[in-house]
């Protein structure tokens, strides 16, 4: 990686929650931070300004991940800021909730644009760009063992994602980068809690020994460690931060 003075992460989906709380971490770990948003610009700028406030250094860059020419756009925009990323850290992702038997075709194939074919994007360019030594993580869900109804095509989207974390791992041979993912349990997000009732969040939550729900910083935390030194060793995992979650 390079010097600790001049490293940057590219995060995508930064004006979430979890990755919001990742952006933050890894500015507090030295990182210069890229935050990337597909929408509305101002949480994003205004991430950007509590970096800076707590002595950081961030842009924002808008960009649709499952879009190939944004994508694109996204990395020469961030390595015009800040030089080649050190780590890429893909947050980015949507989960509407859907039965099968539906045959919702568009809300479907929503939900693999942007989770699977977006994670297959974002990967292309940063095996092309992240620094040898580099760091390039993803996001998956401990959800996926437990097929709950109306998660199938967010389970399908997340299984492909941890099948891309394997293959780029092993492509990257020689260049000592490594290629993980992080695969919460439930976390207090707005997408988290979003439709669910008080008495689903508290029975959600009894779904872990701990009887809590994951907090973002709980993600900030693996992230941090897996794009540090610390994590070096660390490579084609699939890390599930879930409080117990049985898997």
């Amino acid at each position: 990686m390079s010097d600790s003075a001049t490293k940057s992460a590219l995060v995508t989906g930064a004006s979430g929650g979890i990755g919001s709380s990742i952006a933050k971490r890894l500015a507090k770990d030295g990182f210069l931070v890229v935050v990337n948003y597909a929408g509305k610009p101002a949480p994003a700028q205004a991430l950007v300004a509590d970096l800076q406030a707590a002595g950081g250094r961030g842009i924002a860059v808008q960009a649709d991940v499952s879009n190939a020419e944004d994508v694109e756009r996204l990395f020469k925009e961030s390595m015009d800021a800040f030089g080649r990323p050190d780590v890429v850290v893909h947050c980015a992702g949507i989960m509407p909730l859907f039965p099968i038997a539906s045959g919702d075709v568009t809300a479907f194939d929503k939900v693999i644009a942007t989770n699977l074919r977006g994670t297959f994007l974002v990967f292309a360019q940063a095996a092309q760009h992240v620094l040898d030594g580099g760091r390039i993580i993803a996001f998956s869900s401990s959800v996926l063992a437990k097929s709950f109804p109306t998660y199938g095509a967010y389970i399908a989207s997340k299984a492909g994602v941890e099948g891309l974390v394997h293959v780029l791992a092993n492509e990257l041979r020689g260049r000592n980068i490594t290629v993980n993912a992080v695969a919460p349990g439930q976390v207090q997000t707005d997408l988290f809690l979003k439709g669910k009732s008080d008495a689903r969040i508290d029975e959600l939550k009894k779904m872990n020994p701990l009887e809590r729900l994951g907090q973002p910083e709980d993600m900030a935390n693996v992230v941090s460690f897996l794009a540090g030194p610390e994590g070096g060793w660390i490579n084609s995992q699939v890390v599930r931060p879930n409080g117990g979650f049985v898997y």
